[in-house]
C-alpha cells in the first residue's frame, strides 16, 4: 500500500515536471523529450489503475511512434533564429498561470487532502481491458479519436512544409521545375 503511494506521488511529479518542460523550454528538441518523459510517467500512472494495456498502448504508440515523427519533425524544421514578439497577450499568459495556481491550491486545500488515505474509486473487472478500449473507441469516442489522428498529420506536414518556405527551398523547387523535364536536364545555363 504505501509503496503504490509513494509511485503515485513520484510519477505524479516526472509527469506535472514533464509537462512543465514542455511548455517552459524553448528548443523544440528537448521539449519533444520532455514529453516523452511525460507520457512515460503517465503509463506509470495507468499502471498503478492496473490498466495495464492502456500502460503499454501509451509506451507503444504515444511516447514510441508518435513522438518518434515529432522529432523527426522537429530535426526537419530545426531550431528558430529569430526573436519572438510576444504582444499584449503574450503578457498576459503569467497572470492567467497564477490565476491557475492559485484556483489549484484552494481545491487542493478545500478537500483537506481526505481522499489520500482511501483505495480511491471501485474499478470494473474490464477497467482498461482492450475490449473496453476498443468499444469506447469505435463507439462513443470515434469522431473524437479520428479528428485528433487527423489533426495530428496535418500539424506534421503543416511543420514541413513551413519549414521548407522558411529555408527559402520552394524557390530550388521552382528551378528545377523551369528546365525541360522529359529530357531531365535541368534550366539553360548562360554563358557570358
Amino acid at each position: 500500500m504505501w509503496f503504490e503511494q509513494v509511485m503515485f506521488f513520484v510519477a505524479a511529479l516526472l509527469a506535472l515536471a514533464g509537462a512543465l518542460g514542455v511548455v517552459v523550454l524553448r528548443n523544440p528538441f528537448y521539449s519533444v523529450l520532455s514529453l516523452i518523459g511525460h507520457l512515460f510517467a503517465l503509463a506509470i500512472l495507468f499502471l498503478l489503475l492496473s490498466a495495464e494495456f492502456l500502460a503499454a498502448a501509451q509506451v507503444i504508440v504515444y511516447a514510441g511512434a508518435v513522438m518518434v515523427l515529432y522529432l523527426f519533425v522537429v530535426a526537419y524544421v530545426g531550431g528558430v533564429e529569430e526573436s519572438l514578439d510576444i504582444g499584449t497577450a503574450g503578457r498576459l499568459g503569467p497572470v492567467f498561470a497564477l490565476a491557475l495556481f492559485a484556483e489549484l491550491c484552494v481545491a487542493v486545500i478545500g478537500t483537506a487532502l481526505s481522499a489520500v488515505d482511501s483505495r480511491g474509486a471501485e474499478l470494473g473487472a474490464g477497467f482498461g481491458s482492450p475490449g473496453q478500449v476498443g468499444e469506447l473507441l469505435l463507439e462513443r469516442f470515434l469522431i473524437p479519436f479520428e479528428a485528433a489522428s487527423f489533426l495530428l498529420l496535418v500539424a506534421a506536414v503543416g511543420a514541413v512544409v513551413l519549414a521548407r518556405r522558411r529555408r527559402g527551398l520552394e524557390q530550388l523547387d521552382a528551378d528545377e521545375a523551369g528546365g525541360d523535364v522529359r529530357a531531365g536536364t535541368g534550366p539553360a545555363e548562360v554563358t557570358p
